[in-house]
């Protein structure tokens, strides 16, 4: 499998990480055994990435994580695993907000070291900005949970190129997280080129565009289970439809090209940077498989123009959030 570092000096990892969103029942009910099968698949397939949050299902995919370790503790030295925290949720009312003061982040960290079983965890995500709090001042916090040895590395997650370059003037950053895929392809006016220069990691989450970018995009039934599409503008019926006719000349050049089309963008989104790391998240371990096999070597160029031909940009119907989605991720272009 290709390899990336996270971040420049940092850790080798696989070029094809874990999105552990999914062990919390995101996108479907996905059990305890479930979640520890796609980790087992992914240390035989050579992947060392794993990828969760404080907030993914409040604490149980991180627990999920931690009792994998538990039972299996030989594991533990073969993963890098990042979290976040920065994100308030009151399960009462269910609203959202953001915390990125000192004392949030490093009692959640603490928390979420308890949950993961773990002294340390590789990589610590501040998961959205809070703009009560200038960045420089957030990567002095965070700098300051590496020096305590809480965490070996830090990053931001939906940040913009201008806010990565002012954290950086502070302390390197390693990653950087944002939805990058053939679908959403914002990172390449100024993210891409910002992490290149600066050697920082451009994690990609939803490499996939949500399944759309998969031989088995969801149905109209499917999406309507989903509390997330069910208000996502790219998965409300009329462009849900309109997607997935755009889409079906996409999975007929990977049938053609003899590979999945999970795997097919996959490739595709690798080549656009030394820098980028996708983390799908999958239930399913035969999906893990397709998604593994876009990150066992490069695609060729003629066939890197095909997907582009076939997937230009801008075809993509609906924005990738809603106006309610879109509160925390920066806006930059």
């Amino acid at each position: 499998m290709l390899t990336r570092k996270l971040g420049r000096g940092g850790p080798e990892v696989s070029a094809l990480g874990i999105g552990a969103m999914s062990f919390s029942d995101f996108y479907g009910p996905c059990t305890e055994a479930e979640a520890h099968g796609v980790l087992d698949r992914a240390a035989e397939l050579g992947i060392n990435h794993i990828d969760t949050s404080n907030i993914y299902g409040m604490g149980r995919s991180e627990q999920i994580i931690g009792r994998y370790f538990a039972h299996r503790p030989e594991m533990r030295d073969r993963f890098r695993i990042a979290t976040k925290a920065g994100i308030r949720h009151d399960p009462e009312t269910g609203e959202r907000g953001f915390d990125n003061s000192r004392a949030h982040l490093d009692s959640e960290l603490d928390a979420s070291l308890e949950r993961l079983g773990v002294e340390a965890v590789d990589l610590f995500y501040v998961h959205r900005r809070d703009p009560r709090h200038p960045i420089e001042a957030v990567t002095e916090t965070l700098a300051s949970l590496v020096a305590a040895g809480k965490a070996k590395a830090f990053g931001f997650s939906e940040i913009a190129p201008s806010s990565l370059r002012r954290a950086a003037a502070v302390h390197p950053v390693a990653a950087v997280q944002s939805e990058y895929s053939l679908s959403s392809r914002g990172p390449d006016l100024g993210l891409v080129q910002a992490c290149d220069a600066l050697g920082t990691a451009l994690v990609a989450f939803a490499p996939v565009g949500r399944g759309l970018l998969t031989d088995t995009p969801p149905s109209a039934d499917r999406a309507g289970a989903v509390s997330f599409f069910r208000s996502n503008p790219r998965f409300l019926p009329e462009n849900l439809a309109a997607n997935i006719r755009a889409t079906d000349g996409f999975r007929k050049l990977a049938a053609e090209a003899g590979m999945p089309a999970a795997a097919l963008a996959i490739g595709w989104l690798l080549a656009r940077s030394d820098a980028v790391v996708p983390i799908p998240g999958t239930r399913s371990t035969a999906h893990l498989e397709d998604l593994a096999l876009g990150a066992a070597s490069p695609l060729a160029p003629d066939l890197l123009a095909e997907i582009e031909a076939v997937l230009p940009v801008g075809w993509a119907h609906g924005d990738r959030y809603s106006p309610q989605q879109w509160i925390g991720p920066e806006r930059y272009c």
